[in-house]
């Protein structure tokens, strides 16, 4: 389980932005159900209000709609409800993804790309969108 940096979702490639509606899926699902995600990886969303991770799940469903994927939200909100959150917080989890945690998504990426998991083009989208969010 992992949710990847947020300034990442416009460049994630199709595996990985598909994966992470499903990720979206079972973490709020989990909530629901057991109060937390229990993962390592994504437990941090319970230090930030719950609006922060519907924000986040809205970004990845409006980049996958803009790609055209499918996108089917009543897997999501049969556990959470958009509807109870009109205002979404600009700044997401703004002490968690930061420059360290780009870093680590980008190097997990990187490992992805060495290992034939994602191709060039993707992995070329992925490195400029890094080097434009360091400047």
């Amino acid at each position: 389980m992992r949710l990847w940096h947020k300034d990442l979702i416009s460049v994630l490639p199709r595996q990985q932005l598909l994966g992470q509606w499903r990720e979206c899926c079972l973490i709020a699902r989990n909530i629901a159900e057991k109060g937390t995600p229990n993962h390592i990886l994504v437990n941090k969303i319970m230090d930030y209000p719950i609006e922060h991770f519907i924000a986040y799940t809205d970004m990845v469903k409006d980049e996958m709609k803009k790609r055209g994927y499918r996108c089917d939200t009543s897997r999501f909100t049969k556990w959470l409800q958009w509807e109870q959150f009109k205002i979404y917080p600009s700044d997401i989890f703004a002490d968690w993804h930061n420059d360290r945690y780009l870093n680590q998504c980008f190097y997990n990426l990187q490992e992805k790309y060495d290992c034939n998991g994602i191709n060039e083009t993707e992995y070329e989208l992925i490195s400029r969108k890094v080097l434009e969010i360091k400047k």
